[in-house]
């Protein structure tokens, strides 16, 4: 993913989207997210999993 098409995403992504945008396989970015070391803000609903796009343009824009 480019860091030009986050300006398309909506508000926030389900966690396959942001491992995408971060490089991460969907397998790991659930490990990391389980285990409370995704490198960027979480919102868990149920079991469900989403990341704030704000938080992934943070952490994108510090790199």
């Amino acid at each position: 993913m480019k860091y030009a098409n986050l300006a398309e995403l909506p508000t926030v992504v389900d966690i396959t989207t942001a491992a995408r945008a971060l490089g991460l396989s969907r397998t790991y970015a659930y490990h990391l997210a389980k285990h409370g070391e995704f490198p960027c803000k979480i919102i868990r609903i149920g079991t469900c999993y989403r990341v704030p796009t704000a938080a992934l343009r943070a952490l994108l824009d510090a790199g």
